[in-house]
Parts: C-alpha cells; structure tokens; sequence
C-alpha cells in the first residue's frame, strides 16, 4: 500500500557538505562500491577534509576518487580495503592505507558482531517507490550489509540509480540524511585485447560449460571472451557476484534463461554490477535479474544449490601442486580474496559443477610465467590445491580432480608457456614431483590441434587427439585391460607389464620424429583410453614406423580404419615417404587394414613375421 512518505523525506534532506559534517572524529565510513559509489558524498568528503579527524574510510572496489588514500590527507583518512583497487594499489604497499584480506561471504558477520564496526554509511540509491523504499541498484554486494548494521546512514538519492529485484531495498526510515545528486553513474569499461590469448582463454573455458549450467563469471577482457564463446549453449543460469555488460547479448539472443539453474529458476543473481549505461536501462525494471547482499550471493551453500554451477576465476600464479595466488605479487598485494574461495567451494559441490582458474600463462610480454615451480615468496594461498578443479590458458586445460602431485605438475607444465616448459620440468625433477627421467618431449614439441577430431563410433562419440604426457594412467589402464590375445598381436609376444619408461614413449612424443593419436571416451564424466595409434620416423629413410591397439571392447568397429586414415594425413602432411611395420603372419585383420587402404602395400615373410612397406603417395 502506497504511503505519503513526503515529509519524512524532506526533513532528512541536506547538502553534500551538511551531511559530510554529521560524521564525528574518530569514526569508520563505509563507502558504496564501484559503480554504486556516491560520488557527491565522496566530494564533499574532499571538500570538508578539514573537519575530518582520525576517519577509517572502509571500501571494497573504489571507481571513483579515492584523495583519502593520499599521504597529504594521513591525519584525516586512514582507507581500510577489502579489495584493492588499481587506483589504491600504491597507497596500500607504501603503507598509506590498510588490506582486511577477507571472503566476501564473511563481511556481514563482521560488521554484526562489531569485529569491524561501521558508525557511517555513505551508499548511493534511487528515489524512493510509492511506499517510501529506495533501491540500492548496482551495488548491493557489502553495501546492504554495512547500511543495515551502521550507526548512521547518508544515502546520495539519484534518479540514474536503476531499480532491481531482490534483497535490494532500504526504507527512508532505514536512511538518517538524504543529499540529491542527478549526476550520471560511474561507469566501467574493460580493457580490450587485441591480441590471441583471451579468445583462445575463452574457447577453452566454455568447451568446460554445458548446455543448462549456472556461471559465474567477472569482469574484464578474459571473462568477455568467455561470454563471447558461449553464444552456441543453452539454457544458461548466472549466479554471480558481479556482471558486466557482456551478458546482455546472451540474455538478448536467449542462451541466458535460468530455466535449469534449479535455484531462483529464470533469475539472474548478483550482488553488484560494473558497466556502462547499457547495462543501467538494461536492468532497470527487468524483472529476470535479482541482486542480494554478497553474505548470501557468496554463501557456498546457497551457490551448490545451482545445479551445474560452473564458477570461473583468475590468478596471479598457479604453482605446480595447483596453490593458486590471486591477491599477491610476492609480497606486493595486488586485488584481494574477493568472493574466489566462497564460488570455487560452492561450485564443487554443486551437482555437476566445476571449479575453474583461467588465466593467461603468462605476464610482463611473455617474460613471467603465471605457472611456476612454488609460489613466488610472500604470495599466499588464495585458493587452495584442494579447492581447484581446473585451471585453464590459451594452452589448454589442465584437469586437477583427484590427480597426484605428480599428475597435477605434469598437467600444468603442459598448458604454461612453451618457453618456460622445459624449466618447469626441470624443477618438478629437482622438488622430487616427477620421475627422474621424464621426458621433456612432449614439452617442447608444438602440439598440434589441428589434428583434434570428434567422431561418431557405435553410437558413441569418440574424441582423437594427439597424446599428451598426461595420458599416461589411461593408457596403463588401457594396457592392462588387453586380453591376452590383444597383447600378443599387439606386442608380438606375451608382455605382462608396461612400466613407466615404455608408456611415456608412447604419450610423451615431440610431434615431428614421433606421433601418437589417441582415441577417447567419455563415460559419465570420466574420460578413458580405447585406442591409439603411433608412428616413431627415420629421418635419413624417411619412412616411419607404425603400430596400433584398440581395447578389447572396441575391436571391430573401424577405430583402426578411422585411426590409420588420420595417421596417413598426418604423414603426408609431414613429407613422409612410407609407412612400414611389422606383424605376425597370423595377424590378418591388420593386414587386410593396410590393404584396404588402397595404397601400394609391399610384404615379405620373414619366418613368421610380416615386413611390411606402405607406400603413401602411390597406390
């Protein structure tokens, strides 16, 4: 019901510089984050410093100005950040402003409890409604929070302040002051890039997301071209701490719906948001998107309780246990905790979920790895070795879950850098992480993913690629699925073990002078070796030598023709003259393979083995 809330207002108006004068010495301000700063208060902040004494300025993410930082104002400001900001940065590594490293989830209770009390909130809202409620708009996230447990709250009215859905309203008799502004919101921009590593980011990351999942996704070139790549999927939910502009288009196009998510179904779920003024008059009014205070949008409960909750965030650095390091450059701070931990937590345990870091792999123009041997030192763990599932750059994906040290080191090796692989090795050698003689082949190599195929075997997909040194479990439990018929044929005799130093000949290849391609199968969600087929060349012949194995249960289907066909693109895309191999004379089927090739096939018996020649540009 409507309520004449006119009065009420109007006796809380006052200036920018009268409200400011209401803050006492001594006392702690909460200022509004990001685009929901109130920008005239901060001005007045400026304008009145003289009157301030001893003040604790206490903040997320600043936009805006940020003089209180200055060491020309020590005596009247002293900024305590949640998250640093590149524009507070400096101010807090010369020791001119303080850090509370914290999950967001965690800072409700925090201002409750009085552990960091708020006397003065200074937050940003639009008019009231009918019945006297203003809305925080852009930015509920900590600001709700603060505005709910502080001794005093200044809200800036603004007309531009868009109205959403959610736990996002405060009523005037919630307010102490009122001041006016009609000044347009501060609005964020991402920095473009123009060159390949976000695209090729982006590609990988959504080849994670499946049709029906719930994201959650940031702010910045990397997370644009996340989005920009999940134009094909369906049905996508966001739940989220923040979102930008680039969402629009997958709301406009209908790949956002919600209509899976499973929790606030058909909603796009926030705490604040970062853009430009798209972005405002999108929301404004638009019913489909909700923002809460971050102690519930963060809470990992409420997160697991999307389903298929895919949460997506970056690093700094990625150690080789998988440590990840987001707030810190050695000891220099860099951002802060944010809400990784809460989303990463709440996405493992979410049905179907996943917990993903992407990252360049590099920085600096290519001189700093982002994937190093330990931390650099003064980093600290952001998020833990336990709590990352994937990590992701423009060199693929590295999938943690349920790897030893060994596999994880070797994982990530294989997405870093290829300048900066070799070393890596050498120091997961010298930490005692990896084998002592693993090879370094399939390191150095370029590994080509142009030779990536999906294909359609007996009703079931089946994905061939190049080998990796990572495939080095599934190809011994491959091995050891092999009857004993298999191995015969395969090896020529009875073998009864595959030790390290002959699977990695196989998966640990350069590429050129060796090549394997591996087929695979995915079986609720666990991936499996089924077949490969490898060839080791002779440079000074130029011919090279090639083998296959299919598993038992997978025999019969043409995997070994669809295998041979690629082998033979390979070869001639590398000048090779000729296959040749070797085979028992009872081993026809391989025989009638190479023939029905309809290349010239040349054999001679040799007691009871086949030499066989297979000449690749003759039939």
């Amino acid at each position: 019901m409507a309520t004449d809330w006119g009065e009420e207002y109007r006796s809380k108006l006052l200036s920018a510089e009268e409200a400011v004068l209401k803050i006492g010495p001594g006392r702690s301000v909460f200022l509004g984050t990001a685009c929901g700063e109130p920008q005239s208060l901060v001005k007045a902040l400026l304008a009145k410093s003289y009157a301030m004494i001893d003040s604790e300025v206490i903040q997320t993410l600043s936009l805006g100005l940020t003089f209180y930082a200055d060491d020309q104002f020590r005596d009247q400001f002293r900024l305590n950040a949640f998250f640093i900001g590149p524009n507070v940065r400096s101010a807090v590594n010369e020791g001119r402003a303080d850090y509370t490293p914290v999950n967001l989830s965690d800072i409700e209770r925090l201002f409750a409890s009085g552990l960091k009390p708020v006397d003065v909130a200074m937050i940003q809202v639009a008019p009231p409604d009918q019945d006297g409620y203003c809305n925080l708009g852009v930015s509920v996230d900590i600001t709700m929070s603060a505005a709910m447990h502080a001794d005093v709250v200044i809200a800036e009215v603004n007309p531009n302040m868009p109205r959403v859905g959610g736990d996002s309203r405060l009523h005037l008799r919630e307010i102490d002051h009122l001041v006016e502004n009609d000044q347009p919101l501060l609005e964020y921009v991402a920095e473009g890039d123009s060159g390949k590593v976000a695209p090729r980011i982006g590609k990988n990351v959504a080849d994670l997301v499946p049709d029906g999942a719930t994201i959650q996704v940031g702010y910045g070139s990397i997370p644009d071209a996340i989005l920009a790549f999940l134009e094909d999927k369906k049905d996508l939910g966001v739940h989220t701490e923040m979102f930008s502009d680039g969402i629009i288009d997958l709301v406009e196009k209908g790949v956002i719906t919600g209509a899976r998510k499973g929790f606030h179904e058909g909603k796009i779920v926030a705490s604040f948001c970062m853009g430009t003024r798209r972005l405002y008059d999108f929301i404004d009014g638009n019913e489909m998107f909700e923002m809460y205070p971050s102690s519930y949008t963060n809470d990992p409960c409420n997160i697991s309780r999307n389903d298929r909750m895919i949460a997506i965030n970056s690093a700094l650095e990625v150690d080789l246990t998988g440590q990840v390091c987001t707030d810190q450059i050695g000891h220099r701070f860099y951002s802060g905790i944010g809400g990784q931990a809460d989303f990463m937590r709440g996405a493992a345990r979410s049905p179907g979920g996943k917990a993903i870091i992407a990252m360049p792999s590099t920085a600096q123009h290519n001189t700093v790895s982002r994937i190093v041997p330990t931390l650099t030192s003064g980093g600290g763990v952001t998020t833990t070795r336990g709590d990352v599932q994937f990590v992701v750059t423009e060199y693929g994906v590295a999938d943690l879950r349920g790897k030893s040290i060994m596999e994880r080191a070797l994982a990530l090796i294989g997405i870093s850098h290829p300048r900066f692989r070799a070393e890596l090795l050498m120091h997961a050698k010298s930490l005692h992480y990896v084998y002592q003689d693993q090879m370094e082949a399939g390191y150095v190599g370029v590994y080509p993913e142009q030779y990536e195929v999906v294909k359609v075997v007996a009703d079931t997909e089946m994905y061939f690629r190049p080998a990796k040194p990572t495939d080095e479990p599934m190809l011994k439990e491959m091995f050891y699925s092999f009857s004993r018929d298999t191995v015969y044929n395969r090896f020529m005799g009875l073998k009864r073990s595959m030790p390290h130093r002959e699977l990695q000949r196989i998966v640990n290849i350069d590429y050129d002078t060796r090549m394997t391609i591996a087929g695979f199968v995915n079986e609720e969600g666990v991936w499996s070796m089924v077949a490969f087929a490898m060839y080791d060349l002779d440079k000074e012949s130029n011919t090279a030598e090639i083998s296959f194995a299919v598993s038992d249960q997978w025999q019969n289907r043409r995997i070994g023709t669809l295998l041979m066909d690629m082998m033979i693109g390979i070869a001639r895309d590398r000048k090779i003259r000729a296959f040749t191999a070797e085979l028992l004379a009872e081993n026809m089927r391989m025989l009638d393979l190479f023939y029905r090739t309809g290349l010239k096939v040349e054999t001679r018996l040799v007691e009871d083995t086949y030499l066989v020649t297979i000449d690749l540009w003759a039939k």
